[in-house]
């Protein structure tokens, strides 16, 4: 299917089938969420793929009475780190010695650039900033999931502490940012059958 075909085929699913994703499929496309963009690369989040029916079921009080969030394959929980940045730069050069051999001394001017632009930020900054890196990555995911013909469905609509406390999130420094389900459209879903209602390219888009 070709990247236009996917995007038109994709759309926020309202009701999911009972049909399961593979363990692989849904492997697949979290790598595929991995390599998206991210600021300086740092990757300020991370992905709770929560598969359990019994967990989802505890979370759906914390949904806004939202039943995707239960009725679908699988619930993929965005959350971001609660670290100082500072922090995160830390690790990311850390890691960035294991992946191409190179020491902390040959990056360390860049390190402080990173430390100073980020750790310059307010904390409340900080965190705004996380959950924007974290949307660029749920762009990624949406595409992704499309040309793989996985069904989605983004949603901010969650309290954000219920899911913090029923992920037990507080122990990995993270906090809810967002949630997308994941499985396969119900057949009896209206929703996917209605025509995209889109600002016309000749008004989105301004040639300078």
């Amino acid at each position: 299917m070709s990247l236009m075909d996917a995007l038109n085929w994709r759309y926020a699913v309202r009701s999911f089938s009972e049909q399961q994703l593979e363990d692989a499929q849904v492997q697949q496309l979290l790598e595929a969420t991995s390599l998206s963009a991210s600021a300086y690369g740092l990757q300020p989040y991370r992905i709770f793929a929560v598969s359990s029916k019994s967990l989802r079921d505890k979370l759906l009080p914390h949904s806004y009475g939202q039943n995707k969030v239960s009725d679908c394959s699988h619930l993929l929980v965005f959350t971001v780190s609660t670290k100082p940045v500072t922090e995160l730069v830390d690790d990311y050069f850390q890691q960035l010695g294991s992946v191409r051999q190179e020491t902390l001394e040959q990056h360390k001017g860049y390190a402080e650039h990173m430390k100073s632009a980020l750790g310059g930020m307010t904390a409340q900054a900080q965190l705004q900033w996380a959950h924007e890196q974290a949307y660029i990555a749920l762009g990624t995911l949406l595409t992704s999931a499309a040309m793989l013909r996985i069904d989605t469905c983004p949603m901010t609509g969650i309290e954000r502490q219920g899911f913090d406390e029923v992920l037990g999130l507080a122990r990995f420094a993270q906090t809810t940012s967002f949630v997308c389900a994941l499985g396969y459209r119900h057949p009896d879903d209206q929703a996917a059958n209605k025509a995209k209602v889109r600002v016309p390219l000749s008004e989105l888009v301004e040639w300078q």
